[in-house]
This record gives structure tokens, sequence and C-alpha cells, in this order.
């Protein structure tokens, strides 16, 4: 027996403004109760004893810790920049005022 029916997919999709088509519709309905389906057959396995996890590998950092460096000097930053103001990139306006 379907979970969800053809009046259910209508449903939400009226709530979420979506325009279905009834072969949509259709679709959609056997397509969630299949998704629905495979959920129901993970349930139904023994997972007594298996520890909960995150990633199906063990993940390590991979980032560094953060070091001064050297830094450039503005006038080696800037002097590739298309448009400068003195010290400063210049950038298109994109916000408009109101």
């Amino acid at each position: 027996m379907p979970l969800i029916s053809k009046e259910e997919v209508e449903h939400v999709a009226l709530l979420g403004r979506l325009e279905l088509s009834a072969a949509e519709k259709e679709r959609l309905a056997v397509e969630l109760n299949r998704i629905l389906d495979a959920f129901a057959e993970l349930q139904a396995l023994d997972v007594e004893g298996v520890e909960p996890t995150a990633h199906a590998i063990p993940m390590t950092n991979v980032f560094r810790e953060d070091e001064v460096g050297q830094c450039l000097a503005p006038e080696q930053v800037l002097e590739d920049a298309p448009d400068r103001t003195d010290q400063y990139f210049r950038v298109p306006k994109i916000i408009e005022e109101l």
C-alpha cells in the first residue's frame, strides 16, 4: 500500500506553490513511495552494537596552524590592479543608493 498518495503530492505542491502536471504528480508519488520503502528496509536492519558515525572512514584535520609570515608591500599588491585609488583597490559600485 502506498504511503504517499497523489492527493498528498498535490497538497505539498500547493503549499510549495508548485504547478505540476498530472503525470508529474503520479511520477512523484511513485518515486516518493520508493524512497520511503528504501527507508523502511534500512529501519528493519539490526544495528545493535554498531557505533554511530558521521563519516564512513576516519577523518583527520587537514588544516595547518596559522603562522605569521612575510607580507607584501601595498605597492607590490596593487601594481597589477586594473583600477586603484591611493593604496586601495577600486571596484565597481554594486549597491544602489535608496
